[in-house]
């Protein structure tokens, strides 16, 4: 059934940033501002004392994660939407486990003197400035900076600079943590041995570019291979591998690349192997300027355009 408050946002939404991309696998997730920045459009009634109530899909919040993307609050009666940043409560809900059927809880008071946001087991947030286009525009308007050119290398600092900053231990392969630029990670000590609880999988998790665990646990949170120009149907073999013997509650796993590499990520990962196993379900691609962006956002800094060799200067 139609949603007119939904229809007539995506309506508003083409007026001010052109056209529209519907994501595959959910009726609720776009790109926008020619693919810089992703939403998630929830919608609810409005209830007594001014609640609403949504559900929000782990598998939708994790195509948000490393884009520059807004989970969109709408409702009845609505003055303006509600845009909230997703890269403000990613970390919370890593940390929560959602219901049986896969979604987070969630809801917004409608005070009169403010907006609030709850999220069961998650906590109460405050929302004011957040609502009218604004907070749309000015970001997709921030985000149109052209990304340098970088290496191998420099893509794994970039993704080990930001799980330094969010406060995971990381690891990179032993023969490429000389490679990294140290400009950029300080300081940085990679995790030297993974936990034991992973010697099933041990040689191939030492071979993945980038590993993010739980500051001081063995819960791996993250996985991240680089794909310049090497084949992406080995890194998901190696996904797979891990994902079938050593998941944990919220794992994700990145492919990185070239936008041009795009259609033969998806190609892959619609093998059956990798329907069967579920992972592609979870596994999710991010482009250089999506890395770029998420370590401009997280780290506070940005990177000299055409200057590859020094790119990671004082």
């Amino acid at each position: 059934m139609a949603n007119p408050v939904k229809d007539e946002f995506l309506a508003e939404l083409r007026r001010k940033t052109g056209l529209l991309t519907k994501l595959p696998r959910s009726n609720s997730l776009y790109e926008a501002a020619d693919g810089r920045v992703r939403i998630y459009i929830r919608y609810s009634k409005v209830h007594d004392r001014g609640r609403t109530f949504y559900g929000l899909r782990r598998d939708d919040l994790q195509e948000l994660e490393g884009h520059t993307a807004f989970i969109v609050f709408l409702w009845d009666g609505q003055a303006e939407p509600l845009f909230v940043p997703y890269a403000a409560y990613e970390e919370v809900f890593r940390q929560l486990v959602p219901a049986a059927d896969g979604q987070y809880k969630a809801q917004v008071y409608l005070d009169a003197d403010s907006l609030e946001f709850y999220i069961a087991r998650g906590g109460r947030f405050n929302l004011e400035g957040m609502s009218g286009w604004d907070q749309l525009t000015q970001l997709a308007g921030n985000t149109g900076a052209l990304t340098p050119e970088m290496t191998h290398s420099q893509v794994q600092s970039l993704l080990s600079a930001i799980g330094h900053a969010k406060g995971y231990d990381v690891w990179v392969p032993q023969n490429n943590r000389g490679s990294l630029e140290r400009a950029l990670i300080g300081d940085l000590l990679c995790r030297e041995e993974l936990p034991s609880c992973f010697d099933v999988v041990s040689e191939i998790l030492q071979e993945v570019d980038v590993l993010w665990l739980r500051k001081g646990s063995t819960q791996l949170c993250g996985l991240f291979e680089v794909e310049h120009s090497t084949p992406i149907y080995s890194a998901l073999l190696r996904f797979n591998d891990v994902h079938l013997t050593a998941s944990t509650p919220n794992q994700t796993f990145r492919i990185i690349a070239d936008a041009s590499r795009r259609a033969s990520f998806v190609r892959q990962v619609s093998r059956p192997t990798f329907r069967a196993s579920g992972l592609q379900q979870i596994c999710t691609f991010l482009e250089y300027r999506n890395v770029y962006g998420w370590f401009t956002r997280v780290c506070n800094r940005t990177i000299p355009h055409g200057a590859p060799e020094n790119v990671f200067g004082n």
